[in-house]
Formats: structure tokens, sequence, C-alpha cells
């Protein structure tokens, strides 16, 4: 029994057009690159969307690929871009849907629609849970991105540097302020 090929082997295979290799790429680097889009999204679906979009640009563009970064590299790359994409989308998506949700057939302003979550409703986990994530969501994209691959990934801070395409001193700069602002989001009267 043969033993897996190593990136660069699976690499040459797919730009030979082997229809295996891109088998056992997608086998090898689905789950990691599903988990940092949803990571960054929130959202199964759209992470799934992403991670078929990382994928085919992968097929598409192989032939291309020079291996400046790591496969693994590459593909953190590609799917933390697609997804911080996709979000940009989403939030202007979300935006304009409000406000026509604001705006009736004559553009004359309607009530604001009511709130109809019960505070008692939510288990008290969940909230803490929730409150991180919408902190994480308020920091600068690329110290999201930097938070998520190290905490959510468990990147190291070199990859996480490739990943980024900057520096190690860089990256703890940027991990550095993502908790900083973490601290303050999440416990005000503390900072």
């Amino acid at each position: 029994m043969s033993s897996s090929p190593s990136d660069a082997e699976l690499v040459a295979q797919l730009q030979a057009g082997e229809v295996a290799a891109f088998r056992l790429l997608v086998e090898r680097y689905q789950g990691p690159v599903y988990r940092t889009a949803l990571s960054l999204l929130r959202s199964p679906e759209e992470a799934e969307d992403v991670a078929q979009e990382v994928f085919v640009e992968v097929y598409q563009t192989i032939a291309r690929f020079r291996g400046e970064a790591a496969l693994r590299t590459w593909l953190y790359r590609l799917a933390t871009s697609r997804a911080l994409k996709q979000r940009r989308k989403a939030r202007a998506k979300k935006r304009f849907a409000f406000l026509t949700t604001l705006l009736g057939a004559n553009h004359e302003v309607l009530h604001e629609r009511p709130d109809h979550r019960h505070p008692l409703a939510l288990l008290e986990d969940q909230q803490g849970q929730q409150q991180l994530v919408e902190a994480i969501a308020r920091l600068p994209d690329s110290q999201q991105v930097a938070f998520t691959l190290r905490h959510e990934q468990e990147l190291s801070y070199e990859e996480i540097a490739a990943v980024l395409d900057t520096s190690r001193s860089a990256v703890e700069s940027l991990l550095f302020r993502a908790r900083q602002s973490l601290r303050k989001f999440l416990h005000p009267h503390l900072a």
C-alpha cells in the first residue's frame, strides 16, 4: 500500500491533471478550509459555498501555482479572502434589506420592526458565546483573520504570517491588538 503523497507531490499530480489527486486534495483540506470559512462567516451554508469556491478556484488555477507558498498556506489564503469577500457582500445585502424594510411602497418611513426575542429564553452560556462572536466580528479584518487562524484553527504564528503574507512580528502585533480590543468589547468596565 502506498503512502499518501506530500503536498508538493500532490501539486505535481494536480498539475498533471490527475483526477484522483484532486479528490485527495479535497479529502485532505475540506475540513480546514470549511472550518476557516465557518469561523469567519458563522453560517454553515455560506462556509460550504466558500469552501466549494476555493476548490473550484484551485482546480481552475493549479497550473499557475508556482509554490511560492505552501499548498496549505495558499488554501488558507483563498479561504480567508473568499470568506471576507462573502461577508462584505452579505453585509451590503443586509443593509439594503434593512433599509427597504424601513421604507414602504411609496418610500415613506415605516415604524421599526419590533424585536420579539425574549432575553430570558437565551441561556447564559449562549449569551456569552454570542457576545464573543459579536466582539470578534467587530475586529478589523486582519485582526479577525489572525485571531481566528490562531485560536480556532490553531495555526502557528509562522503559518499565519504566511497566510497573511506578513512577518511573525506583525502577526504578534495583530493578535495582541485583537486581544486588547476583545477585552474592551467584552469587559468595558475593566478597560
